[in-house]
C-alpha cells in the first residue's frame, strides 16, 4: 500500500508513552518536534486553525534558507505554548496522521512537549489556579466569598486588578461562582451503586456533573436532568467526583490527570460494569473520558469499560429517537438557532447530534457552523492569549450577527461565554440542554 493510500484510512491514535525514559528526554523530543515541524512546514493545511501553525511557520520562514533545521530550539516553545490541544488538526486536516508513515499527531506531541516543561520548570501560580477549578470553586464556594469574587469579576477595577496580579486578561469573560452547587442541589439524586444496581434494574444515566457545572453553571446540569427524567431515563450523579483531568491535560500535568483518574474511573467503573452510560453536558469532559484517558493509560482495563460507557448526551438522546422512545412532547418552538460546534465535540466523530435532536423540535431551525470560538479550557482567558483567541473567534461573530437568530447555543458553556462577550447584537446565549428543557415547557 502506497504512502497516499495509507492516508486515506481512517485516523487512529497510538498510546502516550508518558512513563518512558524517552518520553522526558529533551533530545528525542526535540528531534521528533524537527521531524514533524519539517512535515508541517511542507504542507501548511493547518495554517488558520489556530495561532500555534502560523507562529511555526513565521519562525521557518525568517530563517535564512527558510528550513525548519535553522530555528532556534528556544523559539520552539511559542508554538508548543500556542497550542491548546483541541485536536482539530488531527481529526480534521492532517494527511499524514497514524497509519501514514509519516506518523504525525500534533496535539500529543504538544502535549509531551509540555509534559517535559511542567517536569523541569513546573506551572505558575496564574495556570495552577487556572488548571484545578475544583480547588478554586471550593473556595470560592463559600457564600462570602462567592458574593466577593462575583463582584470583584464583574467589576472594571476588579477585572483590571486580576490581570494586572496574576495575568487574566481584564476583557475575557469570567465565570460566575454558586455558592448553592449543582451537586447540592441535586443531592437526592446522588447515588451509590450498591444502594441502586441489582440484576432486575433497568440501567439508566450516570451524569457527571463537572466542575462547570457544578461549581460555575448548575442550571446546565439541571436542564441536563430534567431534560433525560422527561425521556423517562433514571438519572443519578455518583457518590464521588472529581476534576476530569483536562485542565491538568493542558499543562502537562500528566502525574495530576492520573491522580483524578485513580478517584473516577473506579467510583464510574460500577456503573459502568452493569450497563450504565455516562453522559456529561460539556464536551471537553466527555472526550477526556472517551479518548485522552484510554490512550494514557492503555492497560487500565476499568479506564477502557468507563470509555466505552461514556456518550455525548444529546447523542445518548439521538439514539433514544432512534428507537423510538424519545419523548416529543414539546410544548414551545425555539424558532431560529445558531450553533457553534465545539472543537472537543467535533473531535469525538458522533455528527451534530445537539443539532439533530433540537430540530425535532416543531419550527425550530438550527444553523451550525464548525469554528473553534478561541476560548480552548484557559487559553482565552490568559492576557498573553486574548487577542489571538478574540481573532480565532471572529469568524463565528461575524456569522452570528450577519443573521436574524432568535438565540445562540454551544455545547460548552466556556464557548458560548467567549462569543457573548465579543458580539455586539445582543443575541441570548443558552446552553442546547437549556433550549431543549424550554421545549419540553419544564
Amino acid at each position: 500500500m502506497t504512502s497516499r493510500e495509507g492516508s486515506l484510512e481512517a485516523p487512529i491514535r497510538h498510546p502516550v508513552d508518558w512513563e518512558s525514559d524517552s518520553f522526558s528526554d529533551p533530545k528525542e523530543l526535540f528531534d521528533e518536534l524537527k521531524r514533524v515541524f519539517e512535515i508541517c512546514n511542507g504542507c501548511r493545511r493547518c495554517f488558520n486553525l489556530c495561532d500555534a501553525f502560523p507562529k511555526l511557520f513565521d519562525l521557518i520562514d525568517e530563517t535564512p534558507m527558510g528550513d525548519t533545521y535553522e530555528v532556534d530550539e528556544e523559539k520552539f516553545w511559542d508554538v508548543i505554548d500556542s497550542c491548546y490541544l483541541c485536536d482539530i488538526c488531527f481529526k480534521t486536516k492532517c494527511p499524514y496522521v497514524p497509519p501514514h508513515e509519516f506518523n504525525v499527531d500534533f496535539p500529543h506531541l504538544m502535549l509531551r512537549a509540555k509534559a517535559l516543561k511542567h517536569k523541569t520548570k513546573g506551572a505558575s501560580m496564574r495556570d495552577n489556579v487556572l488548571s484545578n477549578p475544583e480547588k478554586l470553586g471550593n473556595f470560592v464556594g463559600i457564600p462570602i466569598v462567592t458574593q466577593s469574587v462575583n463582584a470583584l469579576n464583574q467589576s472594571k477595577l476588579g477585572s483590571v486588578l486580576v490581570e494586572k496580579t496574576i495575568g487574566i486578561d481584564r476583557d475575557a469573560p469570567k465565570p460566575k461562582y454558586y455558592s448553592s452547587t449543582a451537586r447540592k442541589q441535586l443531592k437526592s439524586h446522588i447515588k451509590n451503586p450498591k444502594e441502586i444496581i441489582n440484576a432486575d434494574a433497568e440501567p439508566g444515566v450516570v451524569l457527571f456533573a463537572t466542575c462547570y457545572g457544578n461549581r460555575n453553571d448548575p442550571k446546565i446540569v439541571e436542564d441536563t436532568v430534567k431534560c433525560f427524567e422527561v425521556n423517562n431515563v433514571p438519572v443519578v450523579l455518583s457518590d464521588t467526583e472529581k476534576c476530569c483531568g483536562m485542565p491538568k491535560l493542558e499543562l502537562g500535568d500528566i502525574e495530576s490527570v492520573q491522580k483524578a483518574k485513580d478517584i473516577n474511573v473506579p467510583e464510574l467503573f460500577q456503573w459502568a460494569e452493569k450497563g450504565w452510560k455516562i453522559v456529561s453536558p460539556i464536551p471537553s469532559c466527555v472526550l477526556m473520558f472517551k479518548q485522552e484517558l484510554p490512550l494514557l493509560f492503555p492497560n487500565d482495563e476499568k479506564v477502557d469499560v468507563v470509555a466505552k460507557a461514556f456518550m455525548d448526551p444529546f447523542d445518548y438522546l439521538f439514539k433514544l429517537d432512534k428507537k423510538g422512545l424519545m419523548n416529543k412532547s414539546f410544548k414551545t418552538s425555539l424558532g431560529s438557532v445558531f450553533y457553534q460546534v465545539p472543537c472537543h465535540l467535533r473531535v469525538q466523530s458522533i455528527g451534530l447530534k445537539t443539532r439533530d435532536v433540537l430540530e425535532l423540535i416543531p419550527d425550530t431551525k438550527v444553523t451550525p457552523l464548525e469554528k473553534c470560538s478561541g476560548h480552548d479550557g484557559t487559553y482565552g482567558v490568559k492576557k498573553e492569549y486574548r487577542k489571538s483567541s478574540v481573532k480565532i473567534a471572529r469568524p463565528i461573530v461575524r456569522k452570528l450577527e450577519s443573521g436574524e437568530y432568535d438565540s445562540f447555543t454551544s455545547d460548552c458553556p466556556m464557548a458560548g461565554a467567549q462569543i457573548d462577550s465579543i458580539q455586539t447584537k445582543g443575541t441570548e446565549y443558552f446552553h442546547p440542554m437549556s433550549l431543549l428543557r424550554q421545549a419540553y415547557g419544564e
